[in-house]
């Protein structure tokens, strides 16, 4: 499999992709509303799209789970706060082609039966807020939103939210909280959003590039997505590549593609260099190493493998890298990102971070790694939502993997990858 399948980045390099112009008349939306709400549920279920923010739950079994003729008001909210380090895909979606997301949230919301939308977009990237803003507007102008769109009777009002940076509120529970005006922490589940949700009423959360993928699977038809992928992993995704790869950037392929044939399509690793480590989903994976570059990229293989697909951040690191070094950075980042609700994830990845730098300074002792993997056993599971899991994935893995290389740091004093230690990796 080499191929690649550009569905949503298919006119990404077309100078107004971005306009309701340069994208089209939301035929899609338009057949959606001609259907039954429960026939495009049934449509979405059968293509067997996966969610694509990095759970890969069912996207059609979680729409059905929202109760019907319950008297309350129905609500979709997007999940637009991407923030995982390595994940770059629905930011540049939204740049250079908000309408496909603009119509997947039309058809979704009127599967589920609700009459308003939201697009929680992460507040630092604004030039990405004013360009889905504007696709918005555009939308309204053309009478695809707002009251009796299109002559079908459905009403739809979708508000473009700006959140406040906190990479929290990628959780869903914590993001419907920022998006009632609370601070972002996670949410104690069960009562799931799609019974308790915004405003306590049943909600569906979805990513981005999952609510994208909607209209070209109305429009094409279950059997044409359901065509692509593996059994159980079906349909195409972005796959970002980034790091050391000779040239960076999103390749939109079929689920069960191999890192090797990405890495073929993208030059390969950078001139002189070989692969070290890379991560299959981004940082909150598990890392994989060169031994698995032929794991098919979707979701029972990766899972098989001892890590998860994720967002499909593939980020490249080569024998320059220190394995340790990368480790403390993103554990730096989960220390400073969580939310302090609970005891395991704010206290486990203070101690990751600690640990870490004396680690990484060649300052601690092999005993040291029995303890940050104890560390690791006491948060996983143990979290108030999936933060505190993923702070441990690199831990476990980079462990597992490259304990050598931590022992490296112990015997010399310092990291053998830097410039100035008298002692470099592989030196005898």
């Amino acid at each position: 499999m080499t191929r690649l399948t550009p569905v949503l980045t298919e006119n990404w390099d077309r100078p107004d992709s971005f306009t309701i112009d340069g994208y089209g008349e939301y035929a899609a939306a338009k057949k959606a509303l001609g259907m039954d709400p429960d026939a495009v549920i049934q449509m979405v279920k059968d293509s067997g799209l996966r969610g694509r923010g990095g759970a890969g739950f069912p996207t059609g079994m979680k729409w059905g789970f929202i109760p019907q003729g319950d008297g309350k008001d129905h609500y979709l909210v997007v999940n637009a706060d991407e923030s995982e380090p390595g994940t770059c895909k629905d930011i540049p979606l939204m740049m250079a082609n908000p309408h496909a997301l603009v119509e997947g949230v039309i058809i979704t919301a009127y599967a589920i039966r609700a009459s308003h939308a939201f697009i929680y977009v992460r507040g630092e990237v604004l030039h990405v807020i004013r360009r889905v803003q504007a696709a918005v507007r555009e939308a309204y102008e053309k009478g695809y939103l707002g009251a009796d769109i299109l002559g079908s009777g459905y009403n739809l009002e979708l508000v473009v939210h700006s959140g406040a940076g906190a990479y929290i509120c990628g959780e869903e529970t914590a993001l419907l909280d920022s998006l009632e005006g609370y601070r972002g922490q996670p949410r104690l589940k069960p009562p799931f959003p799609a019974v308790a949700g915004l405003y306590a009423s049943p909600t569906v959360v979805n990513n981005v590039e999952s609510i994208a993928s909607v209209p070209s699977i109305v429009a094409n038809g279950a059997d044409w997505f359901a065509g692509m992928g593996t059994e159980k992993s079906k349909g195409f995704g972005i796959f970002s590549l980034s790091g050391h790869v000779t040239r960076p950037g999103q390749y939109e392929a079929p689920l069960g593609i191999t890192l090797r044939e990405l890495l073929d399509m993208a030059g390969g690793i950078r001139a002189g260099h070989e692969l070290k480590f890379w991560t299959p989903g981004g940082s909150s994976t598990p890392i994989f190493t060169s031994e698995h570059l032929d794991v098919p990229l979707d979701f029972e293989s990766v899972g098989a493998k001892g890590s998860m697909l994720g967002t499909r951040a593939l980020q490249i690191f080569d024998e320059t890298t220190c394995v340790v070094r990368a480790v403390m950075r993103w554990s730096e980042f989960y220390a400073h990102e969580s939310c302090g609700k609970c005891t395991p994830c704010r206290e486990g990845t203070y101690w990751f971070k600690l640990m870490l730098r004396r680690l990484e300074k060649g300052q601690g002792s092999e005993e040291d790694l029995a303890k940050i993997v104890d560390i690791a056993d006491n948060i996983l599971g143990r979290a108030f939502c999936a933060l505190g899991d993923g702070a441990t994935s690199p831990v476990y893995s980079s462990v597992k993997y490259f304990r050598d290389e931590y022992l490296k740091h112990f015997e010399i004093g310092g990291c053998p990858f830097d410039p100035a230690a008298s002692t470099v990796w592989g030196a005898k």
